[in-house]
């Protein structure tokens, strides 16, 4: 077979793609942000077939028709109205022509349909297909990228954004807007067109007013959006607060400082309250005005209405529908506007997924070109290769580097961090292609073979197991997706794998969770050798592959490793080097280059950095093996003393997660009381907004004056209308004068009205946000710390429900009253009016109410978009997208990229059946519930030409109660559509009060506790039981015994999780304990009031927690009342007032992310001011000395701690045992029992005691930083 040539070119496949999606060899340059792109508008559809093509003409051919029958409705309702007007005086004659257009209005209903049908399914479906298929190719030409890709240009170029969010983008052009715009844009060229042949003066009058509306409500939407911005940034500035506050509850609570920062809320959303006042007002203004605009408007057209007909122009019916299609189709085209604006949003997105495309075609490396060869033996040799990373080019990682792997040898790679041990295993796989040199497989360069076939030939498992968010099953799957059940039991088996798979509640087919979250570090482990020991390869890369196990568990792992790498060529890079003793040859790498080459025996007899890494590593295995029985029974998983400090906290995380997934839910042991979902009772919902009544009362006037305006502006229409069929012209000239005096009149009262109306609501609602936002904080204040240890109470959750709660209650209550009270207004007046003039007809059109009102809801709804949520609904897809580019090197190192694209296809059907089904059920049903209000039309329309035909009625009679009833029928459908928002308000206030009501289980106003004044320093733990509240299953004390005399200084020290802070919380009472008691100068503290225990407390952490506020503010919070003078005296004793004092503000320096940026050792400095400020009988310093700071920083934070600690008590929690030398008494934890007590010196005299061999391995790792510095 002849070698393939190594320049990359697009596979076939590829090629045909690029070409179906109409890719060239310059593609149209984007860029991120609001820049239009120059796409063509046809590329739009780059993905379309012949079933596309044929959708979208049908869509376009259902959405003309669909937008021009409102304009050919509107022809029928004016001869409908001149045929009810001729009825009076020719019966015989007109009674059949309104029976005609009653009839030819059922035909029209009956063709919009069939057209809303047509074009919305056809645009949903090509919408759906197209966007699939993009996303599909974006995703595959993603995953054959070359990995320096995913190293250099990945993170900016954000490739998931394009499969997400760009797709959504085009998505919903397709889908939704293409269609609306083509609807209202077939909807205004027909209705002008249907105007000027109608009555071409009055449509040149109605399209000189239309602008100056259009200006009015321009101005009042960039007016209202001006001051919604403010608002909104008011409002920011308290989430900010707000959320500043709930993250360091800690600092808070330790300051006693909840009613100063209560306060600081509380002003905070005073200026959002400024800011509602010009709100309500502009709103107010704005609408009136808007509104008394049209009324002048009417009054003008309508007096030039009889004119015209006076002249015999045209006629009543005929001017009205005339009106109206000049007023509907300007709105129309304004409605075009944003459908036509994202289309170009949507050339934009589509350009970013086609340059994508293009991009990744271009640089990848085709997995399928190239030689391949069979009889592979397994030779490697890398041949003077040099390399350097994409990412940082100038940084030479493999420096000539030349070795040679016989066929079915080990070689094991070892050497410092970074010298390049990992790099050689990315670079056979061919991650990377090398800068220089040669790598060849059994004498080929591996630059010439096919590179999925290469890579079928090795079996890797990384020093990092990554498994996707599948079963167990299907991740073992992934080494080879033809395998049976029985190979993949035994890869399991061979893995030590199958025991703790087996005792899983399902076995091979429960899931991992993402990134096996839901398994241990050991077990996911495991499963990557299972997987990689599937493909049976000629070539085991095997990355650090036991070193994330126990020993038990790799020893196991490493005799089954050792049998299936008999015969293969096996690679292996490892940080302990006991696992590459039985290597037929070690490299020792050093900068990029072989160092010492040679067995275990020969490199230890050479004495080289091979052999001292070994000695080193030696030293700290006795460390860790010379210890008590306590410490030998430790945790499965841990197999090292160093190795037990960081994962303690994992395991118990894991333990957590397992006991979520596995067991059923249990009742809450932390938030007794309300729940979450706490729904507020009638009475509370009164007490809600009692304080507010007032306003409510004035408001209400305003909306009920604006709900009756809008029948009494229906009937003086009609009663213009209804006159213009009078012979007498003198009587047309006088009616119609006076009904535009009287609307010239409205028009004055509007704004007032208006601005009562929506001023007074405004004023309530925000009032109501205030009050209900303030009420919170102040009740999320009163939880005990434990409360805000669930995921659920965390800052951002709280901060999100304190922002949209609150303000979903206003918009849902409040906000919909000035619509809903006005509507209600509407609805009465226009009902008495009606059956006063003609009960007969309102009866029958009250009838048809259901389906006018049902007609009105589901144009409201078609208005607002029937696409869904696109973006959730494709949620899985884009998990398997982001989870697969996550983990790209797995990916490829497997050959999973057909696998991934297949399971992203499927969690794609899914959405794409529903969004189909959803554009039949939209289409179907808008377009019968207008079929059903034209029927409902015809049926009033020929009623009331019977009625005038029996002389029951007069015309005017029935035009009258039909257009009043009508506008009617719009309000209640209006009023209707916003139950959603008015239910959605009711569940938001469940967690509103739930938070408000719930009752905390450590209340810092306990009545029976007793208030100290002063307290003696001495601190005793009497039996103390504790797990934390929300790990229940986890105990961090046991049975604690502990005592610290009034005035000493007692470091405790320990492993991490032993429960050292532990400790100082419960001090501090933010937690109490399980079981025993904590007691200070004697008492429980139980027995004493929070607040005036904290007072007495000084409590210093390991990072110190300052506040967006100026240093002397910050100083402050240790004591409100405090000087000047105070402040400047407590920096100096923390030797803080220096370094603030050279800083330009001094004392006045603002802190926070946006300002100053302080050192580490300057904001510890001003927190321990803080602690002398407040002036504490109690120290507790949280690892405070032991800060990453310099050593003169270091040693003016030391410093300063000790004038804190004189005279007073201290409990020190340390991790430097430097820093507890001094101690007059050191305790050792070790899971949460005291196991050694005494000072510095009795304890490091004990060479088999915990403490000297925590000093020792202290010792022992800076020892190392500093030979490696």
């Amino acid at each position: 077979m002849e070698e393939a040539e190594l320049s990359p070119s697009p596979h076939p496949r590829q090629a045909s793609e690029q070409s179906k999606l109409g890719l060239t060899s310059n593609p149209a340059q984007t860029t991120r942000g609001n820049e239009e792109v120059a796409i063509p508008f046809c590329k739009l559809f780059s993905a379309a077939d012949k079933i596309d093509n044929l959708l979208m003409f049908s869509g376009c051919v259902g959405a003309c028709i669909h937008g021009a029958a409102l304009p050919v409705f509107l022809i029928l309702f004016g001869r409908m109205i001149d045929s009810l007007g001729r009825v009076a005086h020719d019966h015989i004659g007109m009674s059949s022509q309104v029976s005609k257009d009653a009839l030819y209005l059922v035909y029209l209903g009956l063709a919009v349909l069939v057209s809303s049908w047509i074009g919305v399914s056809s645009w949903m479906q090509t919408g759906e297909r197209q966007t699939t298929s993009l996303r599909l190719k974006c995703l595959e030409s993603i995953l054959r990228r070359d990995i320096h890709f995913f190293d250099t240009e990945a993170q900016e170029k954000n490739p998931i954004f394009h499969i997400s969010r760009d797709a959504v983008v085009v998505q919903d052009v397709i889908s939704n807007k293409i269609g609306h715009g083509l609807r209202y844009l077939s909807q205004s060229a027909a209705g002008f067109v249907i105007a000027f042949l109608s009555v071409w003066q009055l449509t040149l009058v109605t399209l000189a007013i239309v602008p100056l509306i259009a200006l009015a409500g321009v101005a009042y939407i960039v007016t209202m959006s001006a001051l919604s911005e403010k608002d909104e940034a008011a409002y920011a500035e308290a989430g900010k607060v707000a959320g500043e506050v709930i993250s360091k509850v800690r600092t808070v609570y330790a300051l006693v400082s909840e009613m100063r920062v209560i306060s600081a809320y509380s002003n905070s959303l005073k200026e959002g309250l400024k800011i509602a006042k010009k709100r309500g007002v502009a709103k107010g203004t704005g609408l009136g005005f808007i509104y008394g605009l049209l009324f002048c408007a009417w009054a003008l057209l309508l007096w030039y209405t009889s004119v015209l007909v006076r002249r015999q122009s045209t006629r009543g019916g005929e001017a009205l529908a005339t009106i109206i299609n000049v007023i509907f189709s300007s709105f129309a085209l304004g409605q075009a506007a944003p459908n036509l604006a994202a289309i170009g949003r949507g050339r934009a997105a589509v350009a970013n997924i086609l340059n994508m495309i293009e991009s990744c075609a271009m640089s990848s490396k085709s997995l399928d070109r190239g030689m391949t060869f069979s009889n592979v033996k397994g030779e490697i040799e890398f041949s003077h290769v040099s390399f350097s990373y994409p990412s940082q080019p100038a940084k030479s990682v493999l420096n000539n580097l030349s070795f040679l792997v016989e066929a079915g040898r080990t070689v094991a790679l070892v050497g410092p961090r970074g010298s390049g041990k990992s790099t050689v295993v990315s670079l056979l796989q061919r991650f990377y292609d090398p800068t220089s040199g040669i790598i060849k497989l059994d004498g080929h360069d591996i630059r010439g073979l096919q590179l999925r076939w290469l890579r079928q030939q090795m079996g890797l498992v990384s020093q990092e197991p990554v498994l996707f968010s599948t079963t167990i099953s299907r991740n073992i799957l992934h080494g080879r997706e033809d395998a049976d059940v029985d190979q993949v039991i035994e890869a399991a088996q061979a893995a030590n794998a199958h025991s703790f798979i087996e005792s899983l509640p399902v076995g091979y087919y429960t899931h991992v969770g993402e990134g096996g979250t839901q398994l241990s570090p050991s077990q996911k482990q495991r499963i990557a050798i299972a997987r990689a020991l599937l493909r049976n390869p000629r070539i085991l890369l095997l990355d650090e592959a036991s070193g994330g196990l126990d020993p038990e568990s790799e020893r196991a792992v490493q005799q089954a490793l050792d049998k299936i790498m008999s015969g293969r060529t096996t690679i292996v890079t490892a940080h302990r080097l006991p696992t590459v003793r039985g290597a037929d040859r070690i490299l020792f790498l050093k900068n990029g280059q072989v160092a010492e080459t040679g067995n275990h025996a020969e490199l230890m007899a050479q004495g080289g950095d091979y052999a001292k890494l070994v000695t080193l590593q030696l030293q700290e295995s006795e460390h860790t093996t010379n210890r008590t029985p306590d410490v030998l029974n430790k945790p499965r998983g841990v197999h090292t003393f160093a190795e037990l400090l960081e994962s303690e906290k994992l395991q118990d995380q894991l333990l957590a997660n397992s006991r979520k997934e596995l067991l059923p839910s249990e009742p809450n042991l932390v938030s007794p009381g309300p729940g979450p979902n706490s729904a507020p009772s009638f009475t509370e919902l009164v007490r809600l907004h009692a304080p507010d009544w007032p306003l409510a009362l004035v408001g209400s006037l305003g909306a009920i004056l604006a709900g009756v305006e809008a029948p009494l502006f229906a009937l003086g229409v009609t009663r213009v209308l209804a006159v213009l069929y009078s012979p007498d012209e003198s009587r047309i000239q006088e009616e119609v004068r006076r009904i535009c005096f009287i609307f010239i009149g409205v028009a004055v009262v509007t704004i007032p009205i208006y601005l009562l109306q929506h001023f007074f609501y405004t004023m309530m609602g925000e009032r109501l946000t205030a009050r209900l936002r303030l009420s919170m904080f102040s009740a999320i204040l009163t939880n005990e710390v434990g409360w805000f240890d669930l995921d659920e109470n965390g800052a951002s959750s709280l901060t999100l429900s304190l922002a949209v709660d609150a303000k979903l209650v206003r918009s849902a209550l409040v906000g919909r009253l000035s619509t809903i009270v006005p509507n209600i207004a509407l609805s009465a007046t226009a009902i008495v009016i009606a059956f006063s003039l003609s009960w007969r007809i309102a009866a029958v059109i009250t009838a048809t109410f259901p389906l006018l009102v049902g007609a009105s809801i589901a144009e409201q709804l078609f208005l607002r978009g029937l696409g869904g949520d696109y973006t959730g609904a494709y949620t899985r897809a884009v998990s398997v997208a982001r989870e697969a580019i996550d983990n790209i090197r797995t990916v490829a190192a497997f050959g999973c990229e057909e696998l991934v694209s297949i399971q992203f296809a499927s969690e794609l059907y899914e959405p794409n059946r529903r969004a189909q089904l959803r554009g039949h059920i939209s289409g179907l049903g808008y377009g019968l519930s207008q079929l059903l209000a034209f029927c409902s039309y015809a049926l009033v329309f020929w009623y009331g030409s019977v009625l005038i035909k029996q002389k029951k009625s007069s015309f005017g009679d029935v035009i009258k109660s039909f257009m009043v009833l009508i506008i009617a029928a719009v309000a209640v459908a209006e009023t209707l559509a916003l139950a959603p928002g008015v239910a959605e308000g009711l569940r938001a206030l469940g967690p509103v009060f739930g938070i408000i009501k719930r009752k905390t289980a450590m209340s810092p106003d306990e009545p029976s506790a007793a208030a100290v004044r002063e307290i003696k320093g001495e601190v005793e733990f009497k039996n103390v039981e504790f797990h934390y509240p929300a790990r229940p299953e986890v105990t961090v004390l046991r049975n604690l015994n502990l005592r610290v005399e009034a005035g000493k200084t007692l470091a405790v020290v320990g492993q991490s999780g032993s429960g050292k802070s532990t400790i100082l919380q419960l001090v501090m009472r933010f937690y109490d304990p399980v079981g025993g008691s904590v007691l200070v100068g004697g008492m429980d503290i139980r027995g004493m009031k929070l607040r005036s225990l904290r007072r007495r407390i000084g409590l210093v952490q390991k990072e110190a927690v300052l506040f967006s506020t100026t240093i002397s503010e910050n100083i402050r919070y240790g004591n409100e009342r405090a000087s000047e003078v105070e402040i400047v005296m407590a920096a100096m004793a923390a030797n803080a007032h220096e370094f603030i004092s050279a800083m330009p503000e001094a004392y006045q320096t603002q802190v926070g992310e946006r300002e100053v940026q302080l050192s580490e050792d300057m904001r510890q400095r001003i927190a321990i001011a803080r602690t002398i400020l407040k002036d504490p009988t109690i120290v507790l310093l949280d690892e405070a000395a032991t800060s990453s700071v310099g050593s003169t920083s270091e040693k003016l934070v030391q410093e300063a701690l000790e004038k804190l600690m004189e005279c007073r008590t201290t409990i020190l929690v340390a991790r430097n045992l430097s820093a507890v030398r001094d101690a007059d008494c050191i305790a050792v934890l070790q899971h949460g029992i005291v196991i050694e007590m005494g000072n510095h010196r009795d304890l490091a005299g004990r060479p088999l005691s915990i403490y000297a061999q925590l000093l020792n391995q202290q010792q022992t790792i800076e020892t190392q930083e500093r030979s490696q510095r």
